[in-house]
């Protein structure tokens, strides 16, 4: 199960991790541009490089003020950064890691804020097994984002008081995740530590089944009856709207706990069927009630 580690670090540390010269970040969607403006309004870095493989993109990142350089040579972007942050879709993580790895300064520390993270740990902690002289990486996941995509839609609030998920493995050089965990938190993030596999399967239940459940729904109503669509139905469709490609790729990197998952679900709607199906007007309510009460309890 997840940690849950204070917001507020030592002083110390917080002297020592309040600033860096040079952040490299590559990937620069709603994401990447978030942390950039995070880091600049936070007078976090004095250089925010942008690494993207479009121009176009770069320039509106540029032009939204996420970060003060761009470029489309990963090499030329790390070369001086301390931290570098891979924030693209997760098939492209692992191979930016390693890539990064060659181009960096030994004493980097680098992290992603992919979706999934069993599959990236394992596949970069492999490659870089017999390495010694070589970049930290610690894997993350900041649990904020939305369904529209580009650095024009980034804002700098967007990791306050949400939870940034870190995922050290026993390979992890501690110092390496301490200071990706107080990276998160200067950003206004609550820092849950997890280890990969925990973190899969906890995000399978709370953010990819609902989301292939919402595409479900979306695409199982029949257009005809869209002229009625209102409240309930753009609310709970809503995350529907996400980039389909991307949604592909978390999905068939964590098939194993979204599929968990989803039998889980399905007991819980054959269950409502059958009281429907039998008139079972108690068990009905019943069903509902747990449902509002597991909703409640957030809150808000």
């Amino acid at each position: 199960m997840g940690h849950l580690l204070e917001s507020c670090a030592t002083t110390g540390m917080r002297r020592v991790m309040q600033h860096w010269d040079s952040v490299t970040i590559v990937g620069v969607g709603l994401i990447g541009a978030s942390i950039g403006l995070a880091l600049r309004e936070r007078g976090l870095a004095k250089n925010v490089i942008g690494v993207g493989r479009r121009a176009s993109t770069l320039r509106k990142a540029r032009q939204h003020g996420a970060v003060t350089s761009t470029t489309t040579d990963l090499s030329r972007g790390v070369r001086d950064s301390r931290l570098i942050l891979i924030s693209t879709p997760v098939e492209r993580i692992a191979p930016l890691v390693l890539e990064a790895t060659a181009g960096c300064k030994p004493d980097a520390i680098i992290t992603d804020a992919g979706s999934t993270k069993l599959k990236i740990v394992r596949t970069v902690e492999f490659a870089l097994r017999s390495s010694t002289d070589r970049a930290a990486f610690v894997g993350s996941h900041p649990m904020a984002g939305g369904e529209k995509t580009g650095p024009e839609h980034g804002q700098a609030n967007l990791f306050e008081g949400r939870v940034a998920v870190v995922t050290p493995s026993k390979q992890s050089n501690p110092e390496a995740v301490r200071q990706i965990e107080l990276f998160w938190q200067l950003l206004g993030s609550k820092v849950v530590r997890m280890s990969p596999k925990d973190h899969d399967r906890s995000v399978a239940a709370i953010s990819h089944m609902p989301h292939l459940i919402a595409s479900a729904l979306a695409a199982a109503t029949p257009a005809e009856e869209l002229q009625l669509a209102s409240t309930g139905w753009m609310d709970t469709t809503r995350i529907a709207s996400g980039d389909p490609e991307l949604w592909r790729q978390i999905l068939v990197q964590n098939t194993n706990g979204v599929l968990k998952s989803l039998d889980k679900f399905e007991k819980v709607l054959a269950a409502l069927r059958r009281a429907l199906e039998r008139d079972d007007q108690g068990k009905i309510l019943q069903l509902l009630q747990a449902g509002k009460q597991r909703r409640d309890s957030l809150g808000n």
